[in-house]
């Protein structure tokens, strides 16, 4: 059987002095259930592989002549797939319920960013909040693990809804 790809060439991007980290994040959104994405750049990514790894994807590379390089980003099978995580929230399984449900799929963003990170101010450190989003927040995921805090999040079985529980850490100062 053979995997779809969608295909993202960055080399443009990049040729022009651009940063294609957002343009890569939306493409990985946009992928169905299942499909993979065939990375185009002009070296070869290794920051990727960690970001994309937490993201449930393998990666196969290989260089395609003129110093570019094709990425094959492919959903590890059987594995965490689609369920994302900060790199101290793979414990979930032991947080607490949830003491807010947050459902903001019908925001645009940024809202949904600011209205979760406005709630967690208000919460205490180990409580858990539920959010349920129209995609995968990914400008969220970092400021929350800036600030201390843990998530878990993953798509809904039919991909149209990202579901996320955060768990609320010490204050930083």
């Amino acid at each position: 059987m053979t995997r779809p790809y969608k295909e993202l060439d960055v080399r443009p991007i990049l040729r022009n002095g651009g940063e294609p980290f957002q343009a890569i994040m939306e493409a990985v959104q946009s992928l169905a259930p299942g499909e993979g994405l065939r990375l185009l750049a002009t070296f070869k990514p290794e920051p990727l592989f960690r970001v994309m790894g937490k993201r449930g994807f393998g990666h196969e590379v290989s260089e395609i002549g003129g110093g570019d390089w094709q990425v094959l980003f492919t959903p590890e099978a059987g594995g965490p797939a689609d369920i994302s995580a900060s790199a101290s929230g793979n414990d979930a399984a032991a947080w607490a319920e949830p003491v807010f449900h947050l459902d903001l799929a019908d925001l645009d963003p940024p809202e949904p960013m600011t209205r979760i990170l406005a709630k967690i101010e208000l919460m205490d450190p180990g409580e858990v909040l539920f959010a349920l989003l129209s995609r995968e927040p990914v400008f969220l995921m970092p400021e929350l693990e800036k600030r201390g805090h843990q998530w878990v999040g993953n798509f809904d079985e039919a991909g149209s809804a990202y579901r996320m529980l955060i768990r609320v850490g010490e204050a930083r100062e």
